[in-house]
């Protein structure tokens, strides 16, 4: 699968939850989502992936300055992009 072919979306929110069961990521461009849900296995091996990835990024690129904040919106809302209304 050749990576740079594949469409991208602009993800501009990500929330995640659990139960016992399974985790849950709902991955939001403007008003429409989609939710992904991971056994516990799946999820670590996912958060371990993500981690190896930012870490080369620093690697090439320098440090990354951003801190995680729960709850944080997202700068873009629905309602900027309609005018308010």
């Amino acid at each position: 699968m050749d990576f740079n072919k594949i469409p991208k979306q602009f993800c501009d929110n990500v929330v995640a939850g659990h139960t016992n069961e399974n985790f849950v990521l709902l991955l939001s461009v403007g008003e429409a989502a989609t939710a992904y849900a991971f056994t516990p296995a799946h999820m670590k091996r996912l958060v371990q992936s993500l981690g190896h990835q930012v870490a080369e990024y620093e690697k090439a690129f320098g440090p990354i300055d951003a801190k995680w904040s729960p709850g944080i919106e997202s700068p873009l809302q629905p309602k900027d992009i309609r005018g308010g209304k």
